[in-house]
């Protein structure tokens, strides 16, 4: 049995800063993550893409701020039962909570915080019969190592943000880009529609609209795809890659069935106070949540974090008064024994 402070389900961003903020208050976390490694979608869907709204980063690589937060926690020595996914949770007499894997790990804590971002995800797959054929063999549905890319050439498939952030990067690094959507119109950010723009009257990539691709040809691994335009025959383009971006599937798994209130696929939380779902000493922050004005950003997911992490010191250490103190003065003090803390002032008399 392992037991902990705060059991956080779901090792993104949000669950790893929320070790740091625990930490503060001397709580220890664990986290149980079915992914094989931490970081969440930051480290599995897209580790390489840029991100732009995390305060004090002008920009940051998703799986930069995934090595950030690991060493801003390191201190605070979480655990992690990584690779296993949270099954089921039986509440004790005394008040903690039981997690189970699905491979039988069993983790004790008074406090569960839900922090699995939009639940596990599956890709939307085009309708094309033959397609599994051909998955990791020329065809993927997300791009984990654009290097891959160097030198070929590919199809990407979608009319989003991802569709077009990756035409955008991968311009400078296949040597023939080719996107597909099937309609004119694009939805996503106006700085990226305008950037394919420009991208396409240069010559630097192919844009084939409105179109759809119908068919995937090759002997073992993807040679070239088929492209339909409204009234006109199929053609042939020649590709190294072909990568649908239709977006994922968010399903929340076993964790709907653990008598939660749902809505639309996400938590629902009291935002008026700390995030606690339905069932005392469950929280749920980050993208799983749901309340008026939520926003699935994860600038917001640290902010539900800390606010959970006071609530959660109240229930670890009922009727314990705890005085809110600046890092700035109060320093960090790490369970490995280490101590970070702004230089004191130098008192010395003016003559």
């Amino acid at each position: 049995m392992i037991t902990t402070d705060i059991l956080i389900i779901g090792a993104g961003p949000t669950g790893l800063f929320t070790v740091f903020e625990a930490g503060l208050l001397k709580l220890k976390c664990h986290l149980i993550d079915a992914l094989p490694q931490p970081g969440g979608q930051c480290s599995e869907i897209y580790p390489k893409k840029p991100i732009y709204d995390i305060p004090a980063y002008p920009e940051i690589l998703a799986g930069d701020l995934t090595d950030k937060l690991l060493e801003q926690c390191k201190q605070f020595e979480p655990g992690f039962t990584l690779g296993e996914r949270a099954e089921t949770i039986e509440k004790q007499e005394d008040g903690t909570f039981i997690v189970t894997t699905n491979k039988g790990t069993k983790h004790q804590a008074p406090v569960v915080a839900i922090a699995g971002g939009l639940g596990s995800f599956e890709p939307r797959k085009p309708l094309i019969d033959n397609i599994v054929d051909y998955e990791e063999k020329g065809v993927e549905y997300m791009i984990k190592e654009p290097e891959m890319y160097r030198d070929k050439r590919v199809v990407i498939a979608g009319g989003g943000d991802s569709a077009l952030d990756w035409t955008i990067f991968l311009a400078d690094v296949a040597s023939n880009v080719t996107l597909v959507h099937r309609r004119n119109e694009f939805r996503g950010h106006l700085d990226s529609v305008e950037k394919v723009q420009e991208l396409k009257n240069a010559g630097k990539i192919n844009l084939v609209t409105p179109a759809e691709i119908t068919a995937i040809n090759g002997n073992g691994k993807v040679e070239s795809i088929e492209v339909t335009k409204k009234d006109e025959a199929p053609y042939l383009i020649e590709t190294d890659h072909f990568i649908p971006l239709f977006g994922l599937s968010p399903k929340l798994g076993p964790i709907a069935n653990w008598g939660l209130e749902i809505e639309k696929n996400a938590i629902k939380v009291n935002n008026a106070l700390d995030y606690q779902t339905n069932i005392p000493g469950i929280f749920a922050i980050g993208d799983v949540n749901t309340y008026p004005g939520k926003l699935k950003l994860i600038l917001c997911g640290f902010h539900e974090a800390t606010l959970m992490c006071q609530a959660a010191y109240k229930i670890i250490h009922p009727g314990k008064r705890y005085v809110l103190k600046y890092t700035t003065v109060s320093g960090v003090d790490g369970f490995d024994g280490t101590r970070k803390e702004a230089p004191k002032a130098v008192v010395k008399a003016i003559q």
